[in-house]
């Protein structure tokens, strides 16, 4: 398949992956509490999900779009128009998961955000839609207190046979529009996605956002609709799981997260969160064998020599301090929170050089709007003071 225009789609799967799990029976209705959760601010739905608005529609019969599509083709017309600095001049923001109104009205999205606004575009000019998982290793990061995994996800365009809904093989390749891409993403395998996996990930991402800022109430009604979205995979009920846990709701949370590891025996995220929730009840010694269970499976957690990194920062051993935050950026280089911190060791080393350079990294790497800004001011700082 053709490539273009190197994208990332990071996923908020809270503490879980993206697994494709064989089909499952519907959700147990003994696992939802609704009377204990406070009706939700916004309909937990994704209904218009991929519906276009008034300003989109008129986007698509403007000149300028209609000329690029006869200059570059459908496919490759539509990507530049959406993508190119010199059209919509999108904003990468990783902090708000949005409808394909939303994305287009803001300006902004997060990765998923982008390929749901991409395939709506996509439909309304007639062309075959193709949402791809690709199997790569989750990638990690923390919000909220919360640790987060982010799965992979791209879109293939291609063009409809006439009058069906099906790829038209004899018209060219599809062409796969992959935001962000892991290094040698193209020899990774690929399954196809259904819309109900991305309504799924769409709900279970607003759950997530509502955890971290801390709208429990909200995070129940969007992992409930992710649940009942695709009763399938592990992700959402490990979600819900994380609701109830925080919530109070011990038992309930058990049960969320056994329903996850019946979806899928490994996921890491559910295992990891029974281990506290079983201690917390007594039951030290079943925590502990799944404890040993995740040390197996995951050797090396994430953020495991960062944290050891905090640790040296603290008690001001700068030099130790940079030398793991360095192992962790070696395995992790995308997260700009490493380079942040390694940054700041540098800094406490009096090597204002690195400290710049791996500031000017944060800035790149970083997926949300605020800490891109925050960064480029301190290294603003920084480059002033050498001056």
């Amino acid at each position: 398949m053709e490539r273009l225009l190197p994208c990332l789609l990071a996923l908020l799967a809270l503490l879980a992956g993206c697994a494709a799990p064989p089909p499952a029976p519907a959700p147990p209705p003994a696992l939802f509490l609704d009377t204990a959760f406070k009706p939700p601010t916004e309909p937990a739905s994704a209904a218009s999900l991929f519906d276009l608005s008034p300003a989109m529609r008129a986007y698509l019969r403007s000149p300028a779009f209609s000329a690029l599509l006869r200059e570059k083709g459908q496919e490759r017309g539509l990507v530049e128009a959406l993508y190119s600095k010199n059209e919509l001049r999108l904003d990468y923001d990783a902090s708000v998961t949005r409808s394909a109104a939303g994305t287009y009205a803001a300006r902004a999205g997060n990765c998923l955000s982008l390929v749901i606004m991409t395939a709506a575009f996509a439909r309304e000019l007639g062309m075959t839609v193709r949402f791809q998982g690709v199997d790569v290793d989750p990638t990690w990061t923390r919000d909220g207190g919360l640790y987060v995994a982010s799965s992979h996800v791209n879109i293939a365009l291609g063009h409809r046979k006439a009058n069906t809904l099906s790829y038209d093989e004899s018209a060219g390749r599809e062409l796969v529009v992959d935001f962000l891409p892991p290094p040698d993403a193209a020899r990774f395998h690929t399954r196809t996605l259904e819309n109900e996996d991305i309504t799924a990930l769409f709900m279970n991402n607003r759950a997530a956002e509502n955890l971290v800022q801390g709208r429990i109430d909200d995070a129940y009604w969007w992992a409930r609709a992710a649940v009942h979205a695709n009763p399938a995979t592990a992700t959402a009920y490990n979600t819900l799981g994380v609701v109830y846990q925080r919530h109070g709701q011990a038992a309930l949370a058990e049960r969320a997260y056994r329903t996850a590891l019946e979806r899928e025996p490994d996921n890491l995220a559910a295992l990891q969160n029974l281990v506290p929730l079983l201690a917390q009840s007594g039951r030290g010694e079943e925590a502990q064998a799944i404890a040993r269970r995740v040390a197996r499976l995951q050797p090396t957690p994430p953020f495991h020599f960062f944290n050891q990194g905090m640790t040296a920062m603290a008690s001001g051993d700068f030099g130790k301090a940079r030398s793991l935050f360095e192992r962790e950026v070696e395995r992790a280089p995308w997260n700009d929170e490493f380079h942040f911190w390694l940054a700041l060791a540098n800094l406490r080393l009096g090597d204002t050089a690195q400290a710049r350079t791996q500031l000017a990294l944060a800035a790149d790497t970083s997926i949300r709007r605020d800490r891109r800004d925050a960064y480029s001011a301190k290294l603003a700082h920084l480059r002033q003071l050498r001056q």
